[in-house]
């Protein structure tokens, strides 16, 4: 079984180390675009023809489903990526975790990038699984490239900013892009207040990696052999996965199978 992941740098890593823990035995492709990124600030039309040249480049190593493991091209580009690979290749999004936010109750506050606040996709989400409930949506700007970059005092400083900005008697707190899972712990600990418990965090990746195997017929299965290969590819080219991914849990997990395959076109 072979799995493919999409997105502009390293926010795949998240969704990644989910499948590698629940099926040690996956093949992994993630696909990414250094060349492009960031995908936030891009008009619509220019995230959709770069998560498709990022696509294309997986679906050359012949993937059983491909996991659009970014919120800004889940928004933008997912109805034309399955357009394109559907049937044939099953295609995954990632959308903010409004659902489970509403079902712990509320009031519940949403972190996202400035692209994704606002979104038609986000106000949809949460009129649909959220109606009535207070809901606030905090921009976190620079957070997601603090984060690719691996700069620890920016992702502090956004971190702090964004956890100022919200309120004090919120529950729960939805991750709306998958970079911030990350730096999950950071967060946890910017909004712990004095005499409460942690708040609840709400990110996509496990539900993300479920859906996946659900779409391609396999089960969760943690204690198979693990044996899963890793191929990266940064700008259509194999490649290793950037050191900076090491600075993060989910990056140390997937390095030690990190075998870049020599040439592309591998099970094309």
């Amino acid at each position: 079984m072979r799995i493919a992941l999409v997105d502009a740098g390293i926010g795949l890593l998240a969704a990644a180390a989910a499948l590698r823990r629940l099926r040690p035995d996956a093949d992994l492709v993630l696909s990414s675009d250094p060349g492009g990124i960031p995908w936030g600030p891009r008009s619509p039309e220019d995230v959709m023809a770069r998560a498709l040249i990022v696509a294309e480049a997986a679906a050359a190593w012949a993937p059983d489903a491909l996991v659009v493991a970014c919120n800004t091209a889940t928004v933008h580009a997912l109805p034309g990526l399955r357009a394109r690979f559907e049937p044939d290749l099953p295609v995954i999004g990632t959308v903010p975790a409004i659902k489970p936010a509403a079902a712990g109750g509320g009031p519940f506050a949403v972190w996202a990038t400035p692209a994704t606040i606002g979104s038609p996709c986000l106000r949809g989400l949460i009129e649909t699984y959220a109606p009535g409930m207070a809901v606030t949506e905090v921009a976190c700007p620079g957070l997601s490239d603090a984060v690719e970059s691996a700069d620890e005092a920016a992702v502090d400083l956004a971190i702090s900013e964004a956890a100022r900005r919200t309120p004090d008697d919120v529950r729960g707190v939805v991750l709306g892009c998958t970079h911030y899972e990350l730096v999950a712990e950071r967060v946890r600990a910017a909004l712990r207040r004095p005499g409460r418990p942690p708040l609840a965090l709400h990110g996509t990746a496990g539900a993300v990696a479920a859906q996946a195997l659900r779409r391609v017929g396999r089960r969760p299965e943690p204690g198979a052999p693990a044996d899963g290969t890793l191929t990266v590819l940064l700008d259509g080219r194999p490649a290793k996965l950037p050191a900076r991914a090491g600075v993060y849990a989910e990056g140390r997990l997937l390095r030690p199978r990190d075998r870049a395959h020599p040439g592309a076109g591998h099970g094309a």
